[in-house]
């Protein structure tokens, strides 16, 4: 069992305070349900994060605009639409706990929290309109709401009560439970179809008293303690004669839920609350980053009556110091119900808002310059003067380079928008094969422009019904091979090989591996297939396919290079089989085709992909080299894509485009003058407008792209390629070789032949080595942190920080890793990329050594939990290299070409303790009590 159902078995309930209609509609509650949740809660707040940070309600909100209603009608119809699809989701585990479990709340409006009768008037009538037995109607513990809660409960409707700080709020809240049951129960109804919990805000009480206390030793008990009694009043409460005589007509009890639990301060475990609040007959209702917890690092033990004697004495203490909780409790929900009703009114500005947005047309390209106006609008003349984008239509060489090596025979991605759509048929007879046969997964083996695409549509389009999902891997880190291999159904799993070049070393290897798993389930009949193959004509994976009978090969245009290939086979095959619909994916490219041909001006008409690249090009000349691109939550994988699109394409010749992807937006002050923001907006989506509009006008140049809906990702693709190639003129380089690229390759290579002739990788000698963690650098000091520090210090301005983790890519990994990166910007206002090593060396590689040289670059690998072989040849157990080994040589020949090429390197061995370490030296953990 997962902590979560532990705890389940302790008697505990564990719902979830989120609510959100992609969290029906994509599956992810029921995933959660299916892991142990058993209730969700929801507030005004959540539905206004909810429908005002996302497009969950857009096509809703501009249908009932249309029809006419309000705000608030607007709110009831979209919150009680998604309360009911989530009670019907929930209704399975109402019905196996017996009533117990399985609801969901839904809150009166806050402006009624001090009108009684409204108050049972609006509990009643949504309690009716949503016509279920498992939601529940959320009441304030107010003087106003006890009465409420009676009557409601009277009439047989399920209450949860919040606002509850103290236990002088909370005895009449039991004692109106009790009398609302025996009401019932006087008028004939069924004391077994109603329920009731009482909430108690947890952290918000320690938040008020910490600030009171000047006893460190106390700080952090106050919440806990007050819990503890509470739950002791309550065994009280439901034992005696008067409840005896309800439970044996059928009555429950009042279940105390323990809300507000996720910790407010920093210090703080991020389970505290849940850890020392375990008992039967409770609720604990978590935030989502707190369930991830949980799940993560939660202890199940019976808790919540241990330490009760203490808990008192705590109480008592707190009262000597002067602290007054009964009064703490009342300022408490006086302030609760006030902000609830705030949360309220900024849920209906924010539909108002929104439904005021959608009547409005929005440019597909907009751009604020500030000073640099002049300077991007005579970049655009200059390629209408030229006819530039006339002539990259016509294949003319000449725009970037005299010679038409690696250029005149890389511009086939110009045509796939038209070309791929005759290939449909094609890829379509494949999806509907493999479908029919049952197969379920498929796995992309693959890396850079052929792995990245596909991640994309995976990540935007999700899986359609019926279709198969798809897996990515593009890790040679043995951990990562295994988790996926280990989670796999080989008989109904399908695996995309796919290389432009045929002989990438890690694709093979993978191919090799997994080739050997499928033969060991399915036989030597069946195996071939379960494989595809992408690639290029004549290849050698080409010659494999054959060799090894794979169920298909999918020949490329070889003048496509790899970054420029998500409108081929590349990415519409692995597209086209989770369901994604190629042809208004193509016709939406074909559209931006035609928006970037040359009839149309990018000065004095509105071609978008020539604007994109004039003004990138042109403001790294003026010094602003630092792309970062900001994308709505829908489309955020796209920025993976993007930036080894621009990284490899303009890095090179002592130059370059830094793609920044991923990165938490800041405010001004945490940004050099060295950036451009690029923001891809999802139609309506409003998550970054303040914040970019923050850094317009302190004077960072921001460029907003705007997209109607996923499908406008095909546009986007081929935007991105035309602007990248228009600002590689612009900076004096071809955008379409690598000349850099295969440095890293060439050692790692050597150093795997040195490995299987003799038997070891080259050995380092670490500069330090402390608590398991090994430093390999130029720097000397008595920390990792210090060393990192000290190495950072040699930044100048302009310069960027790359971290290569040559780790398993989990979520753990990538949060400590993104909180490293955020942190070392935030303190040296420069800009930071991540990337898992050896994916990068086939995108961002090529820019870290080919650019001007302003890298720090910071490496990380670790000692693998596991390893596995790599066959010598499919079908073969015989192996003479691993995976560990592997991603060994590729670190080690990647650190060799960065001090080849004079690069600023600091290498990490983080031993067994990845995440552990790394949130040390992000600063946010305190081993040794050091902080970054």
């Amino acid at each position: 069992m997962n902590p979560v159902q532990q705890i389940n078995s302790l008697g505990q309930s564990i719902w979830y305070d989120n609510i959100r209609r992609a969290l029906i509609e994509m599956g992810d509650l029921q995933k959660l349900l299916d892991k142990g949740v058993t209730g969700v809660t929801s507030n005004p707040t959540i539905f206004e994060k909810a429908i005002a940070g996302s497009m969950d309600y857009d096509a809703d909100i501009q249908r009932f605009s249309n029809e006419g209603k309000s705000a608030q009608e607007i709110y009831e119809v979209l919150a009680t639409a998604d309360i009911a699809r989530g009670a019907d989701l929930l209704r399975p585990v109402f019905e196996k706990t017996n009533h117990m479990d399985g609801y969901i709340s839904l809150e009166v409006s806050p402006t009624l929290a001090h009108d009684t009768a409204g108050t049972v008037a609006e509990g009643k009538r949504l309690f009716a309109l949503l016509a279920r037995p498992n939601v529940m109607i959320k009441v304030p513990a107010t003087p106003a709401g006890i009465p409420a809660i009676r009557a409601l409960i009277g009439a047989g409707v399920n209450v949860n009560v919040t606002l509850i700080f103290g236990l002088q709020q909370y005895e009449p809240v039991a004692e109106a439970y009790l009398a609302g049951l025996e009401d019932l129960k006087a008028a004939g109804g069924d004391l077994k179809q109603v329920a009731s919990v009482a909430s108690f805000f947890i952290s918000r009480v320690d938040a008020v008293v910490d600030k009171a206390l000047t006893d460190v030793a106390l700080q952090g008990k106050a919440a806990i303690a007050n819990a503890k009694v509470a739950y002791a009043r309550f065994k009280e409460i439901f034992s005696g004669a008067r409840w005896r005589k309800l439970a044996q007509a059928g009555a429950r009890v009042q279940r105390p839920l323990w809300a507000s639990t996720g910790t407010k301060n920093p210090n703080y475990a991020d389970t505290l609350y849940i850890d020392n609040l375990i008992g039967p007959d409770t609720v604990n209702t978590v935030p989502p980053a707190t369930l991830n917890a949980i799940f993560d690092h939660g202890n199940a033990a019976l808790t919540i009556e241990t330490d009760v004697k203490l808990a008192r004495a705590t109480l008592a203490q707190l009262a000597k110091l002067g602290i007054d909780m009964d009064t703490i409790a009342q300022t408490l929900q006086d302030e609760g119900v006030v902000s609830f009703a705030k949360s309220f009114e900024t849920l209906m500005a924010s539909i108002a808002e929104k439904r005021e947005r959608l009547g409005m047309a929005h440019a597909m390209f907009s751009a604020k310059l500030g000073t640099y106006t002049a300077s991007v609008e005579n970049a655009y003349a200059e390629l209408t003067k030229h006819e530039v984008i006339t002539r990259i239509w016509a294949h003319d060489y000449t725009v970037w380079k005299p010679e038409p090596t690696e250029i005149t025979n890389r511009l086939g991605w110009l045509h796939s928008p038209d070309v791929m759509m005759d290939a449909i048929p094609d890829i379509q007879a494949l999806v509907n094969a493999v479908r029919g046969e049952g197969f379920t997964r498929a796995v992309l083996l693959g890396m850079g422009g052929s792995s990245l695409a596909p991640e994309v549509f995976r990540l935007t389009f999700g899986v359609q019904e019926g279709y198969l999902d798809l897996l990515v891997l593009d890790s040679t880190h043995p951990d990562a091979v295994l988790a996926l291999a280990d989670q796999l159904d080989y008989a109904k799993t399908l695996f995309i090989v796919s290389t432009k070049s045929g002989g990438t070393v890690e694709t093979f290897s993978f191919f090799k591996y997994f080739y050997n798993r499928v033969l060991a389930v399915v036989g030597t009949v069946k195996v071939g297939q379960h494989f595809v193959a992408i690639t290029d004509p004549g290849s050698g994976l080409q010659d494999t396919a054959t060799t090894y009978q794979f169920r298909k090969t999918f020949i490329n245009d070889p003048n496509i290079g790899g970054r420029y290939s998500a409108l081929s086979f590349f990415g519409l095959v692995p597209a086209a089989l989770i369901g994604v619909d190629l042809k208004q994916l193509l016709e939406r490219a074909q559209t931006a085709a035609c928006n970037a041909d040359g009839s149309n001006c990018p000065w004095h008409g509105d071609n978008i992909a020539g604007r994109l690249g004039a003004l990138m090009g042109e403001l790294t000349v003026q010094g602003r080299d630092k792309v970062t691109i900001v994308a709505s939550p829908q489309v955020a994988s796209f920025g993976a894509w993007a930036e080894q699109l621009i990284a490899e394409s303009t890095g090179k010749d002592g130059r370059g485009i830094l793609p920044v992807a991923d990165e938490s937006l800041g405010v001004a002050e945490q940004y050099s003058p060295d950036r451009l923001f690029v923001h891809l907006q999802m139609n309506d989506d409003t998550t970054y407008d303040m914040a970019l509009e923050a850094l317009a006008n302190a004077g960072h140049p921001v460029v907003r792209l705007h997209l109607r809906d996923a499908y406008d990702i095909g546009a986007q693709f081929f935007y991105w390629e035309m602007a990248t190639t228009i600002a590689g003129r612009r900076i004096g380089i071809n955008p379409f070789d690598q000349p850099n690229v295969e440095s890293a390759k060439i050692l790692a290579r050597q150093m795997v032949a040195t490995y299987q002739h003799e038997g070891v990788l080259p050995v380092l000698t670490p500069t330090l080595e402390r608590d398991g963690v090994a430093v390999y650098a130029d720097v000397i000091a008595d920390t990792p942190v210090q060393a990192l520090l000290d190495f950072l210090a040699q930044a100048k301005p302009g310069d960027y920080v790359t971290i290569q983790a040559y780790l398993q890519p989990t979520h753990q990994t990538t949060q400590a890793l993104h909180a490293l990166r955020m942190h070392i910007r935030d303190r040296y206002h420069m800009a930071t990329t991540v990337g898992y090593g050896p994916r990068f060396l086939h995108s961002t590689g090529q820019l870290h050594k080919g650019d001007s040289g302003n890298g720090l670059f910071i490496q990380f690998v670790n000692n693998p939990a596991q390893d596995c072989a790599i066959p010598n040849e499919a079908g073969d157990a015989a192996s003479g290299i691993s995976f560990g080994t592997l991603i060994k040589a590729q670190s080690l020949g990647d650190r060799q070409a960065l001090l080849n090429s004079n690069r600023r390197v600091i290498r990490f061995d983080l031993g067994s303790d990845v995440t552990g370490v790394l949130w040390q030296l992000a600063g946010l953990g305190n081993a040794g009590g050091e902080v970054m």
